[in-house]
């Protein structure tokens, strides 16, 4: 753990050295206040919840995670300053781990300074506090999920742009395994316990669960199983690749 943390927290430094990691978050809070405020209608709405802020978080992070997590590999790959970094004194799992507790780190300091919403809405109402908590919990699990498999994908491939694209779109896929929408294209020849696998990848139905209020095991156990294997899935693609 000793080495994970040192790792993680040079990681965290090196993303604040860049003009990328101020961008970014500039960005993110920026659209979240504007999807809030004017499509969410948080203010027109009349109720005192963070209920818009909270509904527009998973197409927040199917844009501005990938962009966090595209550098995470390719970019060592790219440089070639792989070979050095896993000359440290480290094993690879440690040093997968490191970095996506990096990124997740600082996806998570984004999301805490969108605080004033929740200041706000304490102001003009009595809001359920413990449903706002469960929601802020859900979305960083699912921005930890976003992040470990856009940090996998970014394993495969020296190009950024192609993570970037590659990654939205398999998290577009993830996002809405759980919908109508793709479930119906199923319907009709699969048999129901198919379908029922494919509902249970939906990281929007996992998510908004959670924005309910209650904080379901299944639903913790279906985020931190989905990191689990992506990091491991990331440690192998990594091994392999390494000498590419």
């Amino acid at each position: 753990m000793r080495n994970v943390a040192l790792i993680t927290r040079r990681e965290l430094r090196g993303y604040f050295a860049t003009p990328l990691a101020y961008i970014f978050i500039v960005i993110f809070l920026v659209l979240a206040g504007a999807l809030t405020f004017f499509l969410g209608g948080l203010l027109k709405r009349g109720q005192a919840d963070l209920q818009p802020f909270f509904t527009f978080h998973p197409w927040l992070y199917l844009f501005l995670v990938p962009a966090l997590s595209m550098r995470l590999w390719a970019e060592e790959r790219r440089t070639g300053t792989i070979e050095l970094f896993l000359t440290l004194p480290i094993t690879m799992g440690e040093a997968v781990i490191a970095k996506f507790l990096a990124a997740w780190a600082f996806t998570a300091i984004a999301l805490a300074l969108t605080f004033p919403l929740w200041i706000t809405v304490n102001l003009l109402g009595d809001p359920d506090n413990g449903v706002i908590l469960a929601s802020y919990v859900g979305s960083l699990l699912m921005a930890g999920a976003f992040l470990a498999v856009g940090s996998m994908i970014s394993a495969t491939t020296k190009n950024q742009v192609i993570a970037f694209v590659v990654t939205t779109a398999a998290l577009f896929v993830f996002a809405l395994a759980g919908s109508d929408f793709v479930l119906e294209a199923f319907r009709g020849w699969a048999p129901p316990v198919v379908v029922d696998i494919v509902a249970n990848f939906g990281f929007l139905t996992h998510f908004q669960a959670i924005a309910r209020g209650v904080i379901d095991l299944r639903d913790a156990i279906f985020f931190g199983s989905t990191i689990a294997l992506a990091l491991f899935a990331n440690a192998l693609i990594v091994d392999l690749k390494k000498a590419d």
